[in-house]
């Protein structure tokens, strides 16, 4: 037998009576709901049990299995004193994890351990679960990352066939919180966002309908600040393929944060539920269809940049290219985003090489790997990445601030030989002011220096 159910639930603090000291009244559905969840998990008989938390170690592109014989924590960090946790960790099965993972090249592992204490976000459910009668039952901690919700899937699977190989009865607790914008008065205040993540999210979680889980916009979640999704599909991986029972216990906010618990039950199996298969089929055909709408000139830095990283050689230019980009020179901005967020972006003013095709090449490469406000692109990235072109036109001198328009022009200053350039159209940027004091700034230009500025307009292929 292998993964044999699973809960998610929230981890607040005030939960416990030594926190809340009297406020955790607040909470008490949660607080019954948790106990019943605990007991599920008891009933289940596990040999093993993987928690699941946002507050471990955690990497951009890295999931942390945490190491050794085991560990303890506190609430120090919440001036709680006499809450204390200790467990025991499964290091059998955190060791053929990081095998199986290695074997396929996945990044998770035991490495880059940097505070072997139990975060908040393992406590809380190791508290429940031990007054439940689990307290000997070994423990294997992982913490989430910044990959995408596919790579965190399949971690799920990874757990589960770790299970399947050693013969445990393995439980899956997925420790998470959702939005932290419910209440103007909460921590975080309030985003409309915030309540319609936690419909959506329950919703999922009431009907074992995992495949939604993955389906939420990375923006969609940073306007909810929601906390647990990545640790839910995690546990959706684990039980993937597999028929279960599920039950939504509770659902309360009553502190601007969004607690949910449910239970999953296994049953036996189902091919239909096999969600992993039909999310990468989806990722396959977005990027098919990626592909297709994307033009020569996105099309040529996207292959620059991801012949370099995974050849570390630059692309020779290749043949069957536009006749403007191999007789045309000009500057060229190449930017990335990944998830909706700037991954990189590097350019040229004026034309330094011979035509624009080459100026793509380089740039894109220098977009992915010499942005100083980022770490390079690595090859785990690549398939996320949104790629656009911008192609600069010739620059005119503008006598003052009035003669700017940010949707049409871009802009460049210039000061004792230093420059600085903004694009034009850029997310964030709405007034022709707002424009010139970050050309400025990116230039190194202080405030009282006198400067000149210089408009052009962009051809942007993306």
């Amino acid at each position: 037998m292998a993964v044999v159910g699973g809960i998610a639930v929230p981890h607040p603090p005030i939960i416990l009576p030594e926190v809340g000291r009297g406020e955790e009244c607040r909470i008490e559905k949660t607080i019954l709901a948790y106990r019943t969840a605990a007991k599920a998990i008891a009933d289940l008989e596990p040999d093993t049990i993987i928690i699941t938390s946002p507050h471990t170690v955690m990497y951009a592109e890295y999931f942390h299995i945490s190491p050794g014989k085991g560990a303890e924590g506190n609430l120090e960090q919440f001036r709680v004193g006499g809450v204390s946790v200790e467990t025991k960790y499964d290091e059998t099965f955190a060791a053929e994890l990081t095998r199986m993972a290695q074997k396929e090249g996945f990044p998770a592992g035991t490495d880059g351990e940097r505070d072997p204490s139990l975060d908040h976000g393992t406590l809380i459910p190791l508290r429940f679960l031990q007054e439940a009668g689990l307290g000997n039952v070994p423990v294997v901690r992982i913490g989430l990352s910044g990959l995408n919700a596919g790579k965190h899937y399949r971690l799920g699977q990874l757990v589960a066939e770790t299970a399947e190989r050693l013969g445990r009865r393995t439980a899956i607790v997925a420790s998470g919180d959702l939005s932290h914008k419910l209440k103007e008065d909460g921590p975080y205040g309030f985003a409309p966002q915030g309540p319609e993540f936690d419909l959506k999210v329950t919703e999922a979680l009431a009907k074992a309908n995992f495949v939604e889980l993955m389906e939420f916009s990375p923006a969609f979640c940073e306007e909810a600040a929601e906390c647990g999704l990545r640790s839910f599909i995690i546990m959706a991986g684990a039980l993937d393929g597999k028929a279960v029972d599920s039950w939504l216990l509770s659902y309360e906010g009553p502190f601007g944060v969004g607690y949910g618990i449910a239970v999953f039950s296994v049953t036996g199996d189902d091919p239909a539920r096999k969600f992993g298969k039909q999310y990468c089929e989806k990722q396959k055909r977005r990027l098919a269809e990626r592909e297709v709408s994307e033009d020569a000139y996105v099309k040529l830095a996207r292959a620059s940049l991801e012949h370099y990283v995974n050849t570390g050689a630059v692309l020779n230019r290749p043949e069957g290219l536009p006749a403007e980009m191999l007789h045309d020179r000009a500057g060229v901005f190449v930017s990335l985003k990944k998830r909706g967020k700037l991954r990189g972006c590097i350019g040229t003013i004026e034309a330094v090489r011979e035509c624009v095709a080459d100026e793509i090449i380089r740039n894109a490469v220098s977009a992915g790997t010499e942005d100083p406000r980022f770490v390079p692109v690595s090859p785990i990235e690549l398939e996320e990445l949104a790629y656009s072109v911008d192609v600069l036109g010739q620059a005119q001198a503008a006598e003052s601030i009035e003669e700017l328009d940010v949707k049409r022009f871009g802009v460049i200053v210039t000061s004792a030989g230093r420059r600085g350039l903004l694009l034009p159209n850029l997310e964030g940027v709405d007034t022709p002011q707002q424009q010139v004091e970050i050309a400025l700034q990116k230039a190194g230009i202080g405030r009282g220096e006198p400067y000149s500025i210089e408009k052009f307009e962009v051809i942007r292929h993306k």
